[in-house]
């Protein structure tokens, strides 16, 4: 007798709020040029550490993590992806600031000014 087994829905490595995946959606559409989506990246910047970047990804990489959203793809670069698994993307717009905002259970740290984070 043969056993089938079926693949189970893995946990996406972040989640995303109603608000990033509406924010994700508009940068796409009012980018003027076609783009396979988002990517998160945490390049070495600041006084912790890492800071978290969003840009444009024209050809994904194939090592990426893709997280599919309501508001189109988002590609979470390879070496970020440990330091940002289990994280949650949302968008914040008020009086004084307006961008993506990232809780994560990964930060041992942040500095004075909230650009960086150690892990």
């Amino acid at each position: 007798m043969t056993t089938v087994t079926r693949p189970t829905a893995r946990k996406a490595a972040l989640t995303v709020t109603d608000a990033a995946a509406e924010r994700i959606a508009a940068l796409l559409a009012q980018r003027g040029q076609p783009s396979a989506g988002l990517r998160l990246s945490t390049p070495q910047k600041g006084c912790s550490g890492f800071s978290y970047a969003v840009d444009y990804v024209d050809t994904p990489n194939p090592m990426d993590e893709v997280v599919e959203t309501p508001g189109g793809r988002l590609y979470i670069d390879f070496t970020a992806l440990l330091k940002v698994i289990g994280s949650q993307m949302d968008w914040k717009d008020d009086v004084f600031t307006s961008g993506f905002v990232f809780t994560n259970p990964n930060e041992t740290g942040r500095c004075g000014c909230g650009e960086s984070f150690t892990v």
